[in-house]
C-alpha cells in the first residue's frame, strides 16, 4: 500500500503537469494513443522477464517521435498519424499477448491498472521518469509555452520550436508509461486531461494552471486509491471518477457563478 501511495502521488503530479500543455495544444487524444501504443513494449517486458515499464519507456518515446515524423513527411494531420500508429501498435501488442505462452498477466490488469501490484523496481523507474520530466519541463518551458499559444510564430522560428515539440512528445510518452501502472492503458488519458481541464476553469496564468492541475491530480489519485482499498474497487477507475466528480462540481459552479 505504501508503494501504491507513492505511485499514485507520482501519477497525480506528473500527468496533470504535462497534461496542461496537451490540453493547450489540443493534443488530448495523443495521450490515449500513446497509452495503447506502448502495449507491445510492455508485453515484451513480460516475455523477457523484466519490469514492463523499462521496455515501455523507449517504445513510447519511439512512437511519440514517429507521430511527428510521419505527420511531417507524409503530409498528414497529427490526428491521422496518431490514429495509424495507435491502431497498428495496439494490434501488435494484442497479437504478441495472445500468442505468447509464457505471460500469465491478465489483460484486464493492463487495461485498467493494478497499482497495488506495483513493484519496488516500478517505483524506482517512476521516480527516475519523474525527475527526467521535471528537468525537461524546466528546460523547455519557455519554448513549450511559446509553441502552445503562438503556433504560427513558432513556425517562423523554425528549428528550435521543432525541438520543443519533440521534447514535449518524449516527456508525454514518459509520463504515460508512469501513469499506466496506476490507471491502466484505458484510463491514463483521464489523469492526463481531466485535472488540467479543471484547472483551466479555476485559474488564468499558465504556471498556476500547472500547479493547480498537479494538486487536483494528486488529490484525485490518493482519494481514488483509498476508495479502491476500502470499497474493493479498481484503482484506475476510482481515481478517474474522483477527478471527473471534481470537474463536474467546478463546471456546475462556473455555470451558476454569472447568475
Amino acid at each position: 500500500m505504501v508503494r501504491a501511495l507513492i505511485g499514485a502521488i507520482l501519477v497525480g503530479v506528473m500527468c496533470p503537469l504535462v497534461g496542461a500543455y496537451a490540453v493547450t495544444r489540443n493534443l488530448a487524444f495523443i495521450g490515449d494513443a500513446l497509452a495503447h501504443a506502448v502495449l507491445p513494449g510492455m508485453v515484451l517486458g513480460f516475455i523477457v522477464g523484466i519490469n514492463p515499464a523499462i521496455v515501455a519507456v523507449p517504445t513510447g518515446v519511439c512512437v511519440a517521435v514517429l507521430v511527428r515524423t510521419v505527420s511531417r513527411r507524409a503530409g498528414l494531420s497529427s490526428d491521422t498519424a496518431i490514429g495509424i500508429l495507435f491502431a497498428t501498435m495496439f494490434a501488435l501488442g494484442l497479437v504478441m499477448l495472445s500468442t505468447s505462452k509464457t505471460i500469465t498477466v491478465d489483460i484486464e490488469d493492463l487495461l485498467l491498472g493494478q497499482i497495488l501490484a506495483i513493484t519496488p523496481t516500478g517505483i524506482y523507474v517512476s521516480l527516475g521518469i519523474t525527475v527526467m520530466v521535471v528537468l525537461g519541463l524546466f528546460a523547455f518551458h519557455h519554448w513549450l509555452v511559446f509553441t502552445s499559444f503562438d503556433p504560427l510564430g513558432a513556425q517562423v522560428v523554425g528549428k528550435r520550436a521543432s525541438v520543443a515539440d519533440y521534447a514535449f512528445l518524449v516527456m508525454l510518452a514518459l509520463v504515460i508509461v508512469t501513469g499506466i501502472q496506476a490507471a491502466g492503458i484505458v484510463l491514463v488519458m483521464a489523469m492526463l486531461v481531466i485535472p488540467a481541464a479543471t484547472a483551466y476553469l479555476l485559474v488564468r496564468r499558465f504556471v498556476s494552471i500547472m500547479m493547480t492541475a498537479a494538486a487536483l491530480g494528486t488529490a484525485a489519485a490518493v482519494t481514488g486509491l483509498y476508495l479502491s482499498y476500502y470499497f474493493n474497487l479498481p484503482a484506475g477507475p476510482a481515481m478517474t471518477l474522483v477527478a471527473s466528480g471534481v470537474f463536474v462540481l467546478v463546471v456546475s459552479f462556473k455555470r451558476r457563478a454569472p447568475v
